[in-house]
């Protein structure tokens, strides 16, 4: 009698834990499924209605998940127009901001990349889906932490991260194809102006209060800069 009333017992118990874990499972994935159409979304009407047509640029934008780069409790906002804080008085930037600053950089998809400001890691992981290797740099070291354990759980070996002075570059590695700065300095540092291949392109925001987003090339060793468009981006830190 008691066997049998055990038996019942763990029975019961077993399909109330199948029951729960399917159900979650259903709620996690219907949370997915509404994270996919969120990008798709994003990259329809904030992307391509405002004039990103790279074809490399909008395929990584629809693949990177961008919740997974911002504190759970922000992640519903995720695929809005607009940055977001992820700690230590940093943001990710907005995503038309990203698209824009990657066409920019007129990527074919055999670069090595330089980026100042790895923040959460968003935009190493947009790089990383079009060229050869990207070498980040964060000066703060709990976001440098956070953002290396992160993209290596994503499955991306083409990242390089490094806790460091962005202004100083990473000469290590130079020159680049290419240098994408996400903090605004007040001037365009010459360590990375160094660091940049001939016929590569730089893309900065520069300036304190009003900033300027700046596309810079490098053409038979002269420096041609062009003003893209006003922005706001957080300070570049300086050690």
């Amino acid at each position: 009698m008691i066997k049998n009333l055990l038996r019942v017992l763990i029975s019961g118990l077993m399909l109330t834990t199948q029951l729960f874990l399917a159900s979650k499972t259903a709620a996690e994935n219907q949370k997915e499924a509404g994270y996919i159409r969120a990008r798709a979304d994003m990259v329809e009407n904030q992307l391509i209605a405002r004039g990103i047509k790279d074809k490399r640029v909008l395929r990584a934008m629809r693949k990177v998940e961008r919740h997974k780069f911002l504190p759970p409790q922000l992640r519903v906002l995720a695929y809005t127009d607009r940055p977001l804080p992820i700690g230590c008085g940093q943001t990710i930037s907005q995503p038309y901001i990203v698209a824009l600053m990657t066409q920019l950089l007129e990527l074919d998809g055999h670069e090595k990349i330089l980026e100042i400001g790895t923040g959460s890691g968003y935009q190493a992981a947009i790089l990383a889906e079009i060229c050869s290797h990207v070498y980040t740099i964060e000066i703060l070291e709990s976001l440098t932490s956070d953002a290396r354990d992160l993209l290596k759980e994503l499955g991306y070996t083409n990242i390089s991260v490094k806790c460091g002075d962005g202004f100083l570059g990473w000469e290590e590695y130079a020159p680049y194809d290419a240098i994408i700065v996400t903090c605004a300095p007040t001037e365009v540092p010459q360590p990375l102006l160094e660091q940049l291949k001939e016929g590569a392109k730089l893309v900065i925001p520069v300036g304190e209060y009003y900033q300027e987003l700046k596309l810079i090339e490098k053409i038979d060793g002269q420096i041609r800069i062009k003003n893209v468009i006003p922005v706001r981006f957080v300070p570049m830190l300086r050690r």
